[in-house]
């Protein structure tokens, strides 16, 4: 079998994700495939409207669910293993994740923004793919979070009703950003989002990670509607 004959898909099936399993990464909770995270960009001409291309990734990976920590792009075999690297920064700055993979079945280039080495990107074998402990060991020293008491509120759950409902992207960054700058003990924190973009929700899974790993807290919850133009509201939190 000639590798270069394969497709995309082929690559992944047979190389990509073997490696990821192989090291450690759940295939059910953990790695999340071709997964959408924008509709597209609204295009308004005159009275007509419509959507450009809806942005996706070819693999990202959670330390827990709703903690994505590293995202990868795959390119069949006719591509050099770095091709999709650049596509897969901008995907991770949108997403703000830390470790970014590019692979074409021959193995990984990996874009490390953590390090502190000055060696931000090298080539590694399929059989090296970093285990989610490692790559989470690398994000804690990142994000400053050195105690175990902070680790344990960076990671506490999110709130699931069992609907399989999950933040969107930029809820999701709120959240995660807000509650590591609770555990490193910022003392005030201002988190701006405009009207329509589920401040209410934002601040509900903030408040209930933070209550999964201080369940003695207390916390007051002010709500401010002003009535808006043609009978909308907001609310500010």
């Amino acid at each position: 079998m000639n590798k270069r004959d394969l497709s995309e898909a082929d690559i992944k099936e047979k190389y990509i994700t073997p490696s990821i399993v192989k090291a450690g990464w759940d295939e059910h909770t953990q790695i999340i495939r071709e997964h959408f995270f924008t509709d597209g960009r609204i295009y308004v001409k005159g009275k007509l409207t419509s959507r450009g291309k809806r942005k996706f990734a070819d693999y990202i990976l959670c330390y827990k669910p709703n903690l994505p920590i590293a995202i990868i792009e795959a390119k069949d075999n006719t591509h050099s293993v770095k091709s999709g690297m650049q596509q897969a920064l901008g995907y991770a700055n949108t997403l703000d994740i830390p470790f970014v993979f590019s692979s074409n079945g021959d193995g990984f280039y990996f874009h490390d923004k953590t390090s502190t080495t000055g060696i931000i990107e090298t080539e590694i074998d399929l059989e090296d793919f970093p285990s989610p402990e490692q790559l989470w060991e690398k994000y804690k020293k990142y994000k400053k979070i050195a105690s175990h008491d902070a680790e344990l509120v960076v990671e506490a759950d999110y709130f699931s009703d069992g609907t399989g409902r999950s933040p969107r992207y930029y809820q999701q960054i709120a959240i995660n950003r807000t509650i590591e700058a609770i555990a490193r003990k910022q003392d005030r924190i201002l988190l701006v989002m405009a009207t329509g973009t589920g401040k209410t929700y934002t601040a509900f899974q903030i408040i209930y990670r933070f209550r999964e790993s201080n369940p003695n807290a207390r916390i007051l919850f002010l709500g401010d509607r002003t009535a808006l133009d043609k009978g909308r509201s907001s609310s500010s939190v």
